[in-house]
């Protein structure tokens, strides 16, 4: 039987910042302080195996030499295809680039085919698991349930979650930061009751902008992200977390929003290495977030 299918049934809601029973098995690190910009890449299932070596090699070549990457104003991140998580991991030692996967189990072992644990992922040298994806609940009929119980397996393996978080439909801003920050709340208090929080990155999603032409408009973005922002400030147990944007996401789109998010959720618009270059280039240009705690 998958994992999925194995996570526990919703329990009665308790507040996102209370610290339930289960032992972490690692410490999930806080980013380092400072005003840093979190750049995030998935490269979903989009290249081959040798593809995705050759942009890997391309991204370890831009961070060894970009200046926002070694002085330590942007922080990278990039999510491969579980096959190539060993050597990519490889090809970005001595980098400040780490890896993570784009999906785990909710178990950390047991008779699950097909899955890959946080224990797993640990062990080979992944830092962050996203969670939550729209593509996931969509296709795989993932609901907070199962976004939870992941959540909470990723942190207790000292995996950072890539929680991903985003109203459906497109609404009005202020309907979609109360939708957003009340998503992000019930799934955290679920994760909650499997152990204790730490902080997290929320990938600010709205589902009606992936693969669009364009993301949302910068006005949009910022007062959810702003929301998500407050309501992490009120959280004691998930401080140091960090509230990124993904949907279509590309280059330009920081210096838009300027102070209004701490980050890119980067997919299809990092495909190019040196759109990733550009990126990069903008977080040196006055494009800093406002630290989130």
């Amino acid at each position: 039987m998958p994992a999925a299918q194995n996570a526990p049934q919703n329990p009665a809601p308790e507040p996102a910042g209370a610290t339930g029973t289960a032992p972490a098995l690692y410490a999930v690190p806080a980013p380092a302080p400072g005003p840093r910009v979190t750049i995030g890449v998935s490269l979903k299932m989009y290249f081959g195996h040798h593809e995705t070596l050759n942009w890997a090699r391309s991204i370890a070549s831009l961070a060894a030499r970009h200046p926002a990457v070694t002085g330590g104003t942007a922080e990278l991140f990039v999510l491969p295809a579980f096959p190539a998580l060993v050597p990519v991991t490889g090809i970005l030692a001595g980098t400040e680039v780490r890896t993570g996967a784009q999906d785990l189990a909710t178990d950390d072992s047991g008779p699950y085919t097909g899955e890959v644990s946080g224990a797993h992922l640990r062990e080979i040298g992944a830092r962050y698991a996203e969670v939550g994806h729209a593509e996931r609940r969509r296709l795989f009929g993932e609901g907070d349930t199962v976004v939870a119980a992941k959540t909470a397996a990723a942190l207790r393996n000292g995996l950072a979650p890539v929680l991903c978080v985003g109203e459906l439909d497109q609404v009005a801003p202020a309907e979609a930061a109360a939708r957003t920050v009340a998503e992000a709340e019930r799934i955290l208090a679920t994760a909650a009751h499997e152990g204790p929080l730490a902080p997290v990155v929320l990938a600010y999603e709205p589902q009606w902008a992936i693969g669009a032409p364009r993301p949302a408009s910068p006005g949009h973005i910022r007062t959810v992200c702003e929301a998500l922002t407050a309501w992490l400030a009120t959280q004691p147990a998930l401080a140091g977390s960090r509230v990124i944007y993904g949907g279509s996401a590309g280059p330009g789109l920081l210096t838009e929003l300027g102070t209004g998010v701490d980050g890119l959720f980067l997919g299809r618009f990092a495909h190019d290495p040196a759109a990733v270059g550009r990126i990069l280039d903008e977080t040196l240009e006055g494009a800093l977030p406002c630290p989130t705690a």
